[in-house]
């Protein structure tokens, strides 16, 4: 028995030896989990600022990037992300090219998939060259050169972006969900976008953000530190993974104002920075909204803002589907994978499936 022991910590030190330089490349990379690299998650490390250095480091870097790409946007939309890191368009698309776009998406249904948080369901479609040819409206939208332009900023760097339907189901009496805590979805610069479908009111769980969190002051930086020290054992598995949650009230320690709550008509674009401070409000009732969601996701510490591998011949428009389809594989393999479950052809605003 003693040996059986002996002989299985030696193999998990072996395994652990093996991973080393995952881990290492982690640290290099876009890896923000506390729990899953402990390279990352040592509190001596973070104490001596390991965790601070990447929050700078990227910080820089992003600045650097978006100063390439600034030409890209309006001018008063510049200054409104550097101001506040979100830029809100009301009345994107005219009313014509806006009625034609809903007509294509609602009435008809789609393959698509769920994930239920709480008291919300989302659905996911996603947009990439396996449908898009069939949607000319929704191809048109992902092509607009303003929609890239500010993704590309706030993000700050170009590339291939991730589009993909999105509906949120909220079911006000369903048990809480996580992303209605504030939270930074990682420690550098990053940006979704949302092209609102429906009218959002305040009373159905608007997108909710803290205008200048997107940049990290000298006491959000202290923040980082201390949540970076603890955060590997913390009981917010969110919070181990590296996307930190806040109080409200800590806000203004941090130099932060209050959060803004983004309730918008339909045909309104909003694109944010998701370093700063952001949630979804609870919904006060019943609601279902749908949008066309769009993200970037790039290694932090590159210099350069475009040479993007997902944008070449055969993997353009497909990152998200490949991705869903190795989780779906390592479900099968592993009993580990995909939280979104495919649902089958639904419409796109039906009740939620799960």
């Amino acid at each position: 028995m003693s040996f059986t022991r002996t002989a299985a910590r030696a193999a998990g030190t072996l395994a652990s030896i093996a991973r080393v330089p995952i881990w290492l490349a982690g640290v290099a990379g876009a890896d923000k989990s506390f729990s899953k690299n402990p390279i990352l998650g040592n509190p001596t490390l973070n104490r001596l600022g390991l965790h601070v250095a990447r929050v700078q480091l990227a910080g820089r870097m992003a600045e650097r990037r978006r100063a390439r790409l600034g030409a890209l946007i309006d001018p008063a939309d510049r200054a409104a992300f550097d101001r506040d890191g979100i830029v809100i368009k009301r009345d994107f698309l005219d009313p014509e090219a806006f009625r034609a776009l809903k007509e294509e998406v609602f009435g008809r249904s789609f393959p698509a998939r769920e994930l239920r948080q709480g008291q919300a369901v989302q659905r996911m479609v996603p947009l990439g060259r396996d449908n898009l040819p069939g949607l000319p409206q929704l191809a048109a939208l992902t092509r607009n050169p303003t929609l890239r332009g500010l993704t590309y900023y706030a993000a700050s760097r170009a590339g291939e972006p991730v589009y993909y339907l999105q509906t949120v189901v909220a079911e006000p009496d369903g048990p809480n969900d996580p992303q209605t805590a504030l939270h930074a979805d990682t420690f550098h610069a990053t940006t979704k976008g949302w092209f609102f479908l429906h009218d959002v009111a305040e009373e159905d769980g608007p997108f909710v953000y803290v205008p200048g969190s997107h940049c990290a002051t000298p006491e959000r930086l202290a923040w980082e530190r201390e949540q970076s020290i603890a955060a590997r054992s913390a009981a917010n598995s969110h919070h181990a993974a590296g996307s930190f949650r806040i109080r409200e009230e800590e806000l203004g320690a941090l130099g932060y104002g209050k959060p803004v709550r983004v309730a918008v008509p339909a045909n309104t674009l909003v694109i944010a920075d998701t370093f700063g401070f952001h949630a979804r409000a609870p919904s006060l009732r019943a609601s279902t909204r749908v949008t066309v969601h769009t993200y970037i996701r790039r290694n932090p510490f590159l210099p350069w803002t475009g040479l993007d591998p997902k944008a070449l011949p055969g993997l353009r428009g497909r990152e998200l589907s490949l991705y869903l389809g190795f989780q779906d594989l390592k479900r099968r393999l592993t009993g580990h994978g995909a939280s979104w479950r495919r649902v089958g052809p639904v419409a796109i605003d039906a009740p939620a499936q799960i």
